[in-house]
């Protein structure tokens, strides 16, 4: 799977669905929520901006595509594998 950011990845769910889920790569807090549902994003967009161990990690969209479902809010913490958001 290509690698969205540093803190999360976005992955196909199948070969013909256009629908990507980005997911955590590492447990961190969720510092901010920058996309919200419904926002077009573009490849390297903002997702969210995780923090780790003092360190802000942003995740970034690898494609273009609409923000379908936010699955974290500010102050969430999350593990690794975690559903960050859905993109379509």
């Amino acid at each position: 799977m290509p690698n969205a950011a540093p803190g999360g990845r976005l992955g196909r769910t199948d070969e013909e669905s256009p629908v990507a889920e980005v997911r955590a790569e590492m447990v961190a807090n969720v510092w901010k929520v920058v996309a919200a549902e419904g926002d077009h994003v573009d490849d390297g967009d903002i997702l969210v901006i995780l923090e780790s161990m003092k360190m802000e990690i942003p995740v970034l969209a690898e494609g273009p595509g609409v923000v379908i479902k936010m699955h974290v809010a500010e102050g969430d913490v999350i593990q690794e594998g975690d559903l960050i958001a859905i993109i379509s």
